[in-house]
């Protein structure tokens, strides 16, 4: 039982490493059923403070989603997309206690011996970029915020472009899942 509890172990610890969080808000007066056609919001993504290849990963990978839910896009739309990003680095520090001065099998007499640092504290400290993806649907009758969905999660800074569009995409499947209100698709 102890040999299957450390890949366990190891692979909840990774998984949470690459999740994205979710949550969503709606208008509940807003008919989502009525909506069939979409087009990007060009004024909402140009503010956006990502690059332009990233930007167009992204708009690629919603245009998939919403392909993929029978909407159609097209010029005089029902909905208009935008997207935005916040990014903020985030500091894990962790506490590396390794020994004590009389615990099981030591004595006054014999402490030390394993090295520099043994029985004292030494910290280590990693960083992260953690970025929140939103995209918000506009109703584009009257300009007005339907339905917006926001995917948190650990960047990958990653040279490897493949592994970036993938990520990309699972922010965005992530979050387009629970569009429409009420879309239990997980």
């Amino acid at each position: 039982m102890k040999i299957l509890a450390l890949p366990v172990l190891a692979l909840l610890f990774l998984s949470s490493c690459v999740s994205v969080r979710v949550v969503s808000d709606y208008d509940k007066e807003a008919n989502f059923s009525a909506y069939k056609t979409y087009a990007f919001y060009k004024t909402g993504i140009d503010k956006a403070h990502i690059s332009d290849l990233d930007k167009k990963r992204i708009l690629k990978a919603i245009d998939a989603e919403m392909s993929s839910r029978g909407m159609v896009k097209a010029q005089d739309a029902d909905l208009l997309i935008s997207i935005f990003t916040k990014e903020r680095e985030q500091v894990d520090v962790y506490n590396n206690y390794w020994g004590g001065m009389y615990g099981w099998g030591w004595s006054p007499w014999y402490y030390g011996g394993f090295g520099p640092g043994w029985g004292w504290n030494s910290p280590s400290v990693s960083t992260r970029t953690q970025g929140s993806l939103y995209i918000d649907l506009i109703d584009a009758k009257n300009k007005e915020l339907v339905w917006q969905g926001k995917g948190v999660g650990t960047l990958n800074n990653t040279r490897n472009m493949e592994k970036k569009e993938e990520r990309i995409r699972e922010f965005v499947n992530e979050i387009l899942q629970q569009y429409p209100p009420g879309n239990v698709s997980k």
